[in-house]
């Protein structure tokens, strides 16, 4: 018997004995690294920017969400999330900040797609979005 054939069989009977509990391990095993990576990219992409902060702020197990500063003062409200094998970020307005942010669809790519190629022109699009 093959590795693979036995791992499916432990996962067919895991997922049988407690559903809930399955994806739960199947979330940490497999999507929680990803989206760890994608927030460590995203604070690599502004690591030279000493005037740039993510401050994580209303983040769920799926989706972190940061408020971005510039100079301290609040701006807008990005988040990162994983949907459908796909890494996704959005940049939405936030409550007092006098910055409006362009209507735009998030942007997203397949999980190997990620790197920090694509984090900086992700951020760059997403800041582009962004005016007073």
């Amino acid at each position: 018997m093959s590795q693979a054939r036995f791992a499916e069989q432990c996962d067919r009977l895991s997922q049988e004995v407690d559903k809930t509990l399955f994806d739960r391990l199947v979330w940490e095993r497999t999507e929680a690294p990803v989206l760890a990576g994608l927030v460590a990219l995203a604070h690599a992409a502004l690591e030279d920017r000493e005037e740039f902060e993510l401050a994580e702020e209303g983040a769920t197990t799926t989706v972190k969400r940061f408020i971005l500063k510039v100079h301290g003062n609040r701006v807008a409200a990005l988040a990162l999330r994983l949907v459908d094998g796909q890494a996704e970020l959005a940049i939405k307005p936030i409550e007092r900040s006098p910055y409006r942010v362009a209507a735009g669809a998030p942007l997203a790519t397949p999980f190997a797609g990620i790197d920090a190629a694509w984090m900086a022109a992700s951020l760059n699009e997403l800041f582009s979005r962004i005016a007073r």
